[in-house]
This record gives C-alpha cells, sequence and structure tokens, in this order.
C-alpha cells in the first residue's frame, strides 16, 4: 500500500513539474532558433539576443520595470515589516480588527478591482499616472504580502533575546536594530524577493496605473504577443527566467547562512 502511494506521488509529482517547467525549457531552446518562425528550428544562432539588445521599446520598458520593482519592493517590505510588527507585539489595541482587515484585503482582492480604484484615486486627486502612480499601487498590493511572511516569523521568535537586551540597557529601538532585525532578516529578505517578483509579474494593476511616458516589460511583452510570438521575446523570456533562477539560489543561499548564524547567536544568547 505504502509503495503504491509513494509511485503514485512520484508520478504526479512528476507530471506536475514536467507540465510547469517543459514548456520553459522548449522556449529557452528556440530563444537560439536562427528562423523567425518561433515554431521552426533552423539552426543554432544568438541572433535575437542581439537584435533585444537594440530593441529601444524593450529596452526602456525594462528599465521601467526594474526601477518600479526596486522602489516598491523596498518601500512594501519597510512598511509591510513595521505592519507585521506592530499586529504581532503591539496586543489588543483599538482600530486592530480595522488594521488588519485593510492589510490583508490585497491577499483577497480581484487584481481588477484593486487596479481600478487606484486608478479612480489618482485621477480624483489629480495625479498623473507614470512611474510614481505604478510604484504606489505595487507597493499597496505587495505590502500585505511581506506582512504576512515576517509576522509569521515574528510569532515564533523567542522574545526573551530582546528582553535580555533590554535588561543591559538597550532602548527599544536599539534591541530591535540589534537583536530582533538581525533575527528576522531571512523572512525580511524572502518578502523583499516576492515583492520585487510580484512587481515585475504584474500586468493588470500596472495596465491600470500607467501612462504613455511609462510603459512596464509585462505591459509591452503581452502588447507585442498580440501582434505575434517574435523570437525576441524568447530571447527576453531566456534572460528573465535566468535572472530569476539567479536570485532565488543566491535568496537560498544567503538564507541559509544567515539562519545557521541565527541559531549560532541564540545558542551563545542562552549560554551567556
Amino acid at each position: 500500500m505504502n509503495r503504491r502511494y509513494s509511485w503514485f506521488n512520484i508520478t504526479s509529482l512528476t507530471l506536475g513539474f514536467a507540465f510547469l517547467y517543459i514548456p520553459m525549457i522548449i522556449l529557452v531552446i528556440y530563444s537560439f532558433n536562427a528562423s523567425k518562425l518561433v515554431t521552426v528550428w533552423a539552426g543554432f544562432s544568438t541572433r535575437w539576443y542581439g537584435e533585444l539588445f537594440q530593441n529601444e521599446a524593450f529596452l526602456d520598458a525594462a528599465w521601467v520595470t526594474l526601477k518600479v520593482g526596486l522602489a516598491s519592493s523596498t518601500l512594501a517590505t519597510v512598511l509591510g515589516t513595521m505592519a507585521a510588527y506592530v499586529m504581532v507585539r503591539s496586543g489588543r489595541f483599538m482600530g486592530r480588527t480595522l488594521f488588519s482587515g485593510m492589510i490583508y484585503a490585497p491577499l483577497v482582492m480581484p487584481e481588477v478591482i484593486t487596479g481600478l480604484s487606484l486608478l479612480l484615486l489618482f485621477i480624483s486627486i489629480g495625479l498623473d499616472r507614470g512611474v510614481l502612480t505604478i510604484i504606489l499601487a505595487h507597493t499597496t498590493f505587495s505590502m500585505c504580502y511581506v506582512s504576512v511572511v515576517v509576522s509569521s516569523r515574528l510569532a515564533s521568535f523567542d522574545q526573551s533575546l530582546e528582553e535580555a537586551a533590554l535588561d543591559l540597557g538597550c532602548t527599544p529601538f536599539d534591541a530591535f536594530r540589534s537583536v530582533t532585525l538581525p533575527i528576522i532578516t531571512p523572512a525580511v529578505l524572502s518578502g523583499w524577493l516576492l515583492a520585487f517578483t510580484l512587481s515585475l509579474d504584474d500586468l493588470v494593476i500596472a495596465s491600470f496605473t500607467s501612462g504613455p511616458s511609462a510603459t512596464t516589460l509585462p505591459i509591452k511583452i503581452f502588447s507585442a504577443v498580440r501582434l505575434g510570438v517574435s523570437p525576441e521575446i524568447n530571447a527576453l523570456s531566456t534572460i528573465l527566467i535566468s535572472i530569476v533562477t539567479f536570485g532565488v539560489i543566491s535568496a537560498s543561499l544567503i538564507s541559509k547562512r544567515a539562519i545557521a548564524r541565527q541559531r549560532r547567536e541564540e545558542q551563545e544568547a542562552l549560554q551567556v
């Protein structure tokens, strides 16, 4: 019986990963295709990478996406960490239910509703749509994800370490900066990476809040695909896959080192 379940799990897992990653592998292979037809192999070539880096429209969209991703993920990480700290450490306070509802609402809110409401807000206050409005929109919907990640780490955090720092003369801010923040750094980095990934991937909200002077890469790719898939899009997608893969591997290594360092510090603190 157990062997049957194990083979079923292995088969299901294999089919699931194949369904997810085989299309990506095919896309990467055909990004080196010499033919303009994306479904006909005509030999190995890096021609489309060269043409991609000469395409000003794609380069401008990539630069806008990078700026928006870095700015919105950083703001979302700061605000989300603050919100998580208040939710976990402040106990009961007036308006807690409303505050938590406003933090977690974007998790279940359809992106179309979020994008439309933000568009109406920007129009009502007379704010021209551009890079700033996209940053504000991405910060709004990605902050809740950071808050969830960081609050889960704070909930399992040993508060006796902070109390020891306070007993030794640290102010609450110094205790947070010297003790709490280094320990929850892996969760903060995970939240930042999640917010950055959500910003890079967003199409719906950005389409509502972007303007003629600011077009993100997902919007540009979607517009180009509607006219037909070109080999340049395959090359661009391959570069994005490589960047994401490198980022995931780097984040995993950093998190493992941070967790190992955290365990050593906790053991040293307990011994003292």
